[in-house]
C-alpha cells in the first residue's frame, strides 16, 4: 500500500472532487507522498483521467477512483465503509467539490444560485463528514480538509449566495473539530478538521487561457496540494477547528 516511503507511506487518504484540477493536483502530490489514494466524483470521465493522471506519474503508487454521488448521503456513507474495507483504514477527507454562482450586484443576486451552491458547498461537506468521521477518529492520523475561500470571511455584494454557503461548510466543519476535540479528551485530539483559506484557484490550463491576467493573490493547485499534504505533518492540536491561510487574510 502507497509508495513504502515518504512522510504519508501507509496512510489511506480519500479525496472527495477528484476530477477537477485541483483535484488531481491533490492525488498526485498525496501518492508522491506515499499515500494510498482513493478519489471520488461523480463524473467517471474526469476521474478515471485523474487517477491515470497520478498512477503513471507514481510509478507504483495505489491511486484508485470510484464514482460516488456526494449529494446523496448512503451513496457517501457506502464509499466510506468501502474505503475502509478494502484499505484497513482511512487517515483522511480532503473536500475538494467546488463550483462558483455570482451575480453583478447584491439586489440581482439569483436564489437559484444558493439552491445549486447550497447542494454543492454545504451538502456534500455534511455527506462526507458524517460519512467519515467515525473511521477519521480511529486513526492515529485522521485529518478531514475543507478547502474554503477568503469570501467566506468577508463577503462582496455579488457573492452573497457563494460566501454564505462558504461560511455554512466552514461552520460545519468547525462543529466536527470540537467532536474531535471532545473524541480526544484532556490529551487533546488524535485527528483533526482543519479548513485551508484560498482567495480562489488557479492552474495551467487557465494561464494559458488569459496568458496576461495576474491571478492576483490566486492559489496554484499545486501549492495547493502541497498544503493539504503539509496538514498532516503538523500535529492534530495544532490544526484541528482552525482556519489555515493561503492567501492574505481580509
Amino acid at each position: 500500500m502507497g509508495n513504502g516511503n515518504g512522510p504519508l507511506s501507509g496512510a489511506v487518504i480519500a479525496v472527495a472532487g477528484a476530477g477537477g484540477p485541483a483535484g488531481r493536483a491533490a492525488l498526485l502530490r498525496l501518492a508522491e507522498a506515499g499515500a494510498t489514494v482513493v478519489g471520488a466524483d461523480n463524473d467517471p470521465e474526469r476521474l478515471s483521467q485523474a487517477v491515470d493522471a497520478a498512477r503513471y506519474a507514481c510509478g507504483g503508487a495505489t491511486v484508485t477512483g470510484d464514482t460516488v454521488d456526494l449529494l446523496d448521503l448512503k451513496s457517501t456513507q457506502d464509499w466510506a465503509a468501502h474505503v475502509e474495507k478494502d484499505f484497513g483504514r482511512v487517515d483522511g477527507l480532503v473536500h475538494l467539490v467546488g463550483g462558483w454562482r455570482g451575480s453583478e450586484t447584491f439586489t440581482k443576486t439569483s436564489l437559484d444560485d444558493w439552491d445549486f451552491l447550497e447542494l454543492l458547498l454545504i451538502r456534500t461537506v455534511q455527506h462526507t463528514s458524517l460519512a467519515f468521521h467515525e473511521a477519521l477518529q480511529r486513526s492515529e492520523r485522521g485529518r478531514y480538509v475543507l478547502i474554503s475561500a477568503s469570501g467566506a470571511t468577508k463577503p462582496t455584494a455579488g457573492n452573497a449566495a457563494y460566501a454564505a454557503a462558504k461560511a455554512a461548510a466552514e461552520a460545519w466543519t468547525l462543529a466536527m473539530a470540537d467532536y474531535f476535540r471532545k473524541a480526544g479528551g484532556p490529551e487533546g485530539p488524535t485527528s483533526a478538521a482543519a479548513i485551508l483559506v484560498v482567495k480562489a484557484l488557479v492552474h495551467d490550463a487557465m494561464r494559458a487561457e488569459r496568458p496576461n491576467a495576474k491571478f492576483a493573490g490566486f492559489t496554484d493547485v499545486k501549492d495547493l496540494a502541497e498544503a493539504i499534504t503539509d496538514v498532516w505533518d503538523k500535529p492534530a492540536a495544532e490544526v484541528n477547528g482552525n482556519r489555515l491561510w493561503l492567501t492574505e487574510k481580509p
